[in-house]
């Protein structure tokens, strides 16, 4: 039984050696030792560092990912471990099987991250082994940040200005900016009297801006650069940009006289026009002949003009009498401009309201307005015989041919009653004061223009008010029904979202 039994281990043992290190049984491999005696000999991840060090911007909550770009990962998300395995340098030497995070105190400014690698040890055996590396979570602040922190971080200015009496251009500009996003790389905004200062991290950014405003409104610009800094043995320059943009001088509703040479080039339109619409260009009409020219920049710079009559010389007049102008009755000449087929002219009589019941005041004139006005209606005008006004252009006019009244548009009533009405809004660069001032009569004019033209608000985005549509309406403010409104169907869903607001920069 003995003998047997001591067979029996010998043929166990067969194809088997002992461990050149401890003498234990196990199966032949190139190394001739068993695992508990190879890892004490071999480490596989001697090369890959036990701890590290992670880059994180508390302001915008980013992870630095080298060399210069910053990402934002979630604690424990499939991105940060992805950075934080691309902070291991040595770990291309092995084979990664598998890697995952071990808990920690969120709080406690440091991240593990398990790893499971093979690899290959003294001449073919394969060797597993499990690590942990510690990273070490430090606050350093991003270049983005650094920008807004920092009053005075800026290397290009783009200045819009625009000598004018009213602040409607530069709403209508705030509006197509949040529109079509052209602030978004904006580091601050900054109201100024005349207009608006924008701050940019890079010229090419302000390039950018400066191609936007050209695009959509008549303007020129110039520019200039300071010297900051100049390291002599790279030959690198540091500079500071400034763009000076300047709006054309007029805004809508203002009557303007035009040169002489400009007129011709522009179908024969008469030298006394009003401005409409002010986008790209400049839209004239003639209140006499509903003759309607453009002007863009190059042209208005080649042939300048200013405004005779403001908006806020408007005068309220009523409609006594009314008479529509036939085709066939107008005057036409051979290179005539084009004519608006929105706009009808007639021959009306009206009377200023302050003096209303004065038949001996009533004043003849000739408007565009004849498809929208009618005997009773109130329209805002200019009373340009009784305007004392200074332009060389206008007194080269005939004084016979002058109008004493022009009007300008139809007027609604009590602007009060109107703004109770709205069931809509705008939205603003920002809140603070960093943004326009939206309490005046110019920006409750610029609403009402949106109301009654279609064709401007096509480039604003206009949202729903919720609050205003839970206030009941007196039946007594619903006034007159042919009051121009806004349409739900061109109303924006306001979305119950934290706005974006940019943050002040110098």
């Amino acid at each position: 039984m003995e003998y047997m039994t001591e067979e029996k281990d010998v043929g166990d043992g067969i194809g088997k050696i002992l461990c050149c290190q401890c003498g234990t049984l196990i199966e032949p491999n190139p190394s001739n030792m068993c695992v508990a005696c190879l890892r004490t000999q071999v480490d596989i991840t001697e090369g890959i560092p036990k701890q590290a060090t992670l880059h994180f911007c508390k302001g915008c909550e980013r992870y630095l990912q080298p060399p210069s770009e910053w990402v934002s990962c979630a604690l424990e998300s499939r991105e940060l471990l992805t950075l934080c395995l691309k902070k291991l340098k040595g770990l291309n030497r092995v084979k990664l099987v598998d890697a995952g995070f071990v808990w920690t105190e969120p709080h406690s400014k440091r991240i593990k991250v398990k790893l499971t690698v093979h690899g290959e040890v003294l001449g073919g055996a394969i060797l597993q082994q499990v690590f942990v590396v510690e990273y070490t979570v430090s606050h350093q602040m991003c270049e983005d940040c650094h920008r807004s922190e920092a009053q005075d971080y800026w290397r290009a200015l783009v200045q819009i200005r625009q000598k004018a009496e009213n602040k409607k251009t530069f709403y209508y500009l705030e509006q197509l900016i949040l529109k079509h996003k052209a602030h978004e790389h904006t580091l601050g905004i900054k109201p100024i009297h005349e207009g608006l200062d924008f701050f940019y991290s890079t010229e090419a950014y302000a390039r950018k801006m400066i191609d936007f405003l050209t695009s959509v409104l008549p303007c020129r610009y110039q520019h200039s650069k300071k010297l900051i800094s100049h390291d002599i043995h790279s030959n690198l320059y540091n500079y500071k940009f400034t763009y000076s943009v300047e709006i054309v001088p007029v805004s809508k509703d203002s009557v303007v006289c035009l040169p002489q040479k400009l007129t011709r080039q522009l179908g024969g339109i008469s030298s006394l026009c009003l401005i409409y619409r002010v986008t790209n260009s400049v839209h004239l009409i003639d209140p006499a002949t509903a003759q309607i020219a453009e002007v863009n920049s190059t042209t208005f710079w080649r042939y300048p003009f200013d405004s005779i009559c403001n908006p806020k010389q408007l005068t309220e007049y009523v409609v006594m009498d009314i008479e529509m102008i036939m085709d066939k009755d107008r005057k036409t000449f051979p290179g005539q401009g084009a004519i608006s087929n929105k706009h009808v002219v007639a021959d009306v009589w009206v009377v200023k309201s302050s003096e209303l019941g004065m038949t001996e005041n009533v004043i003849h004139t000739r408007t565009h307005l004849g498809h929208i006005l009618k005997p009773g209606d109130s329209a805002l005008g200019y009373a340009l015989g009784d305007s004392n006004i200074n332009d060389p252009n206008f007194e080269k006019l005939d004084a016979s041919k002058v109008p004493d009244v022009i009007l300008v548009k139809k007027y609604y009533g009590d602007r009060s009653a109107r703004r109770r009405l709205r069931n809509w809004k705008l939205k603003h660069l920002a809140e603070e004061n960093t943004n326009l001032n939206t309490g005046t009569n110019d920006y409750q004019e610029f609403l009402d223009d949106l109301e009654e033209d279609p064709t401007y608000r096509q480039n604003v985005n206009i949202f729903r008010d919720k609050s205003k549509e839970q206030t009941a309406v007196d039946v007594d403010d619903l006034g007159d029904e042919t009051i121009p409104r806004i349409t739900l169907d061109e109303m924006l869903d306001d979305l119950n979202l934290e706005d974006v607001e940019m943050e002040e920069a110098g």
